[in-house]
């Protein structure tokens, strides 16, 4: 089986927000993104919701990464997705992971979050997710 693939190189912020130490999965990502041929700009550990935010609208990012330790979930994304509707940048696509119960996804998914991946998610089916993801927005057109 093939994975899809968009017709343009996405940039993608990839971040870990709070006090988490261990960024490992964030890492992963962003090198199996690189990997499939975007531009990733890897923000690192301790960003706060505003410094991705303000990364990704300087970067013009079209896709973020988040990668969460558990408990705090539930307010960065809710954080994340209100500074990107405040800064008019809704349109950037954003990415969940980390240990996040599966009773919270409709939560995050309502804040905003297109897809969240639990630890153990092949790093190909996030590539995969994004291509299609991607490749599904180019060829149906929001209308004017």
């Amino acid at each position: 089986m093939s994975t899809p693939t968009t017709s343009r190189r996405l940039r993608v912020v990839v971040g870990e927000p709070g006090l988490a130490d261990h960024d490992r999965g964030a890492e992963i990502v962003a090198r199996a993104l690189r990997d499939a041929g975007h531009e990733v700009i890897y923000a690192g550990p301790h960003q706060t919701p505003e410094q991705v935010v303000e990364t990704a609208i300087q970067e013009d990012a079209d896709l973020i990464g988040l990668f969460v330790l558990p408990g705090a979930h539930s307010t960065l994304f809710t954080e994340l997705g209100r500074l990107l509707r405040e800064r008019d940048a809704d349109d950037i696509v954003v990415l969940g992971g980390g240990m996040i119960p599966e009773e919270d996804v409709p939560l995050l998914r309502e804040a905003g979050v297109a897809k969240v991946f639990t630890p153990g998610a092949p790093t190909t089916d996030v590539t995969g997710w994004v291509a299609e993801y991607f490749s599904d927005a180019e060829q149906d057109p929001a209308p004017a």
